[in-house]
């Protein structure tokens, strides 16, 4: 059974920083890039917020987060997502899922981060 699960996810004030894991299991984690996406309190849309390939090619969706936030992916079938300089505007719920052919599936429950001003 393919499960992503996405952990880190907290309470931080602006400024600070968060590392986000997404541990993956079920599949073979080389064959599949990763993607980190995000949804904010009362919006319906799922942001991009990066992806990551298995020859660890980076591709940044959001332009909002570029220089704050890095993927990254180890050995060990996880992936992350770490944050810097927080803003509140990065409140939302954090999710992965596996990206192949162009599109997205097993998406993980979320991991919910709050950045408080």
């Amino acid at each position: 059974e393919v499960q992503l699960v996405e952990s880190g996810g907290g309470s931080v004030q602006a400024g600070g920083s968060l590392r986000l894991s997404c541990a993956t299991s079920g599949f073979i984690f080389d064959d599949y890039s990763i993607a980190w996406f995000r949804q904010a309190p009362g919006d319906p849309r799922r942001e991009g917020v990066s992806c990551i390939s298995s020859r660890n090619g980076v591709v940044p969706y959001a332009d909002s987060v570029k220089g704050r936030f890095t993927i990254s992916r180890n050995n060990a079938n996880t992936v992350y997502l770490e944050g810097n300089s927080l803003r509140p505007e990065d409140t939302a719920v954090y999710y992965c899922a596996t990206r192949i052919g162009g599109e997205y599936q097993n998406w993980g429950q979320g991991t919910q981060v709050t950045v408080s001003s």
